[in-house]
């Protein structure tokens, strides 16, 4: 619960994220009852990187049971964020790995993300390293 500021600041620290994220504190009670959340749930897995002490990058990773695809789970990655001044370094690519290698180690069969269609560095980053814009997603705000 102490790296929750931190790890706030990370999603707030590019333009879609400063558009959406509120880093201020006192944090607001939402982020605070997700990570308790996250935390309670082992289908949920909140991930950080961290180099000299402080934190430079984080994803989530959630599992998720299904029928489709012969009762196929799946590797729901979200959240994925890299500090500015480590990005280009290679530490996308290695977090992105670990993550497929834990859903490669619980049994999923597919992993999956999303990321914002103006995130074109994003696509071509998730591309290069295998994944493939099979689908469209849609998303309904409430």
């Amino acid at each position: 619960m102490a790296d929750l500021p931190a790890l706030v600041g990370l999603l707030a620290d590019d333009a879609l994220g400063r558009e959406r994220e509120a880093p201020g504190l006192p944090l607001t009670q939402a982020y605070l009852d997700a990570f308790a959340a996250i935390e309670r749930d082992p289908n949920q897995l909140l991930a950080v990187a961290e180099h000299d002490g402080r934190l430079v990058g984080m994803l989530q990773l959630s599992f998720i049971p299904g029928l489709s695809h012969r009762g196929a789970w799946r590797g729901q990655i979200e959240s994925v964020r890299v500090a500015a001044g480590q990005r280009g370094a290679g530490l996308g690519q290695r977090m992105i790995e670990w993550a497929v290698e834990q859903c490669r180690a619980r049994g999923c069969s597919i992993v999956q993300l999303t990321t914002d269609k103006s995130r074109a560095d994003a696509h071509r980053f998730y591309a290069r390293l295998g994944f493939r814009a099979t689908h469209e997603g849609f998303k309904l705000r409430l």
